[in-house]
């Protein structure tokens, strides 16, 4: 169930939100973290199958977040190219993307996240990416994401409804749903998120992605 939150513009709202809701994340047992990843997986397949992609970033977890090993695994198996996020080297506050596959060499970024180590030939620019996965703690029922705080995400995409790619796809638990989020005229809200029991789509997914 979602978590139910009274939200104001504060940013004192918004750090409690996102301590609220990454409690509620870490709560869930293991067991239902691989029943949920197993059915978000499911469904984010038949959504990114609509939508014809072959190039898709997503995220490793981390803090209780919705497992995407079983969609990794998935998107292997359908033949769709994976790409991970890493930090910027010499761009601070961005990302680069670089792809994934079973022979990627991780390391700790300076957030402890997972990422792959830099190979500047396994690299991919962000608008060649059919869609972009986003991990978020909390979202809302308009489809408004709220992040970590440090606004990597939301630099990334700042330009995808002009160029049409890459199309956000927010990732999450059922529980990190709130009536209403506090937003900044920086958040990007997302067309789409998938949970493990839904697909909510505040844009259509029939909306095509501008062929490469």
């Amino acid at each position: 169930m979602p978590v139910v939150i009274s939200s104001n513009s504060s940013q004192s709202s918004r750090n409690s939100i996102r301590k609220a809701i990454r409690q509620a994340r870490r709560d869930i047992t293991p067991e239902q973290q691989a029943q949920y990843a197993s059915a978000a997986a499911t469904l984010s397949i038949s959504a990114l199958h609509k939508l014809n992609v072959s190039k898709v970033a997503l995220y490793l977890t981390n803090d209780g977040e919705l497992d995407t090993k079983p969609l990794i695994e998935a998107l292997w198996q359908a033949g769709i190219e994976v790409y991970l996020p890493r930090l910027h080297p010499f761009s601070v506050g961005n990302l680069i993307f670089l792809r994934y596959d079973k022979n990627t060499q991780l390391q700790q970024n300076s957030l402890n996240i997972w990422e792959p180590k830099l190979d500047i030939t396994q690299m991919i620019l962000a608008h060649e990416l059919d869609v972009v996965i986003t991990p978020l703690v909390a979202f809302d029922k308009q489809g408004n994401r709220m992040g970590m705080g440090g606004g990597y995400y939301d630099r990334t995409l700042a330009n995808w409804q002009t160029i049409g790619r890459p199309m956000p796809i927010g990732y999450a638990h059922d529980c990190q749903q709130v009536d209403s989020l506090p937003c900044e005229h920086w958040d990007v809200p997302l067309p789409v998120i998938v949970s493990p029991s839904a697909i909510y789509e505040y844009q259509p997914l029939a909306a095509a992605i501008p062929a490469s």
